[in-house]
């Protein structure tokens, strides 16, 4: 019988539940980051395209999974989500968007100084300080769940 357990992942401990007070921490961490991106008055769909951008240049399919259908109840369309990881080569995100996927982006690769100040400029355009500073706070925590979830394996079942 075929294993679908991935190599490995058997002697992985799920760091969430090893170490629950840290954990909660994180997760108060980011209801903290949401609460702040809301009063700078960024849409949910938006947070979600960062959620989901940077779970993509992680490779973390535990995150994707989860803000994939996090986005989709949000009203995000197939299609766009579809496009996510070519963003740049559409039409289909609006100034925004795109700066905040930016900012995700050089967040996530945080040693691209010079992507760092062409993202922040691009951002100084469209989005106010506070709107910079909570989509900077929504990359730096989706990368720490992204890290989570890559460390501990988090598995993704199938839909039933």
């Amino acid at each position: 019988m075929t294993s679908t357990v991935p190599a490995g992942a058997a002697r992985r401990i799920f760091i969430d539940k090893q170490s629950p007070k840290v954990y909660h921490a994180l997760v108060q961490t980011a209801e903290a980051v949401r609460a702040v991106a809301a009063e700078a008055g960024l849409d949910r769909v938006l947070v979600e395209l960062v959620n989901l951008r940077v779970s993509q240049l992680n490779g973390c399919a535990y995150c994707l999974h989860v803000h994939t259908r996090a986005a989709l109840r949000a009203g995000e369309t197939p299609q766009r989500l579809g496009v996510l990881a070519a963003w740049r080569d559409t039409e289909l995100f609006t100034p925004a968007e795109r700066a905040a996927l930016a900012l995700a982006e050089a967040t996530t690769a945080a040693a691209d100084t010079a992507a760092q100040d062409a993202a922040h400029a691009a951002a100084r355009e469209v989005l106010t300080d506070d709107q910079t500073s909570a989509v900077v706070w929504v990359a730096v925590t989706i990368n720490a769940f992204n890290r989570v979830s890559i460390m501990s394996r988090h598995p993704v079942r199938a839909d039933q």
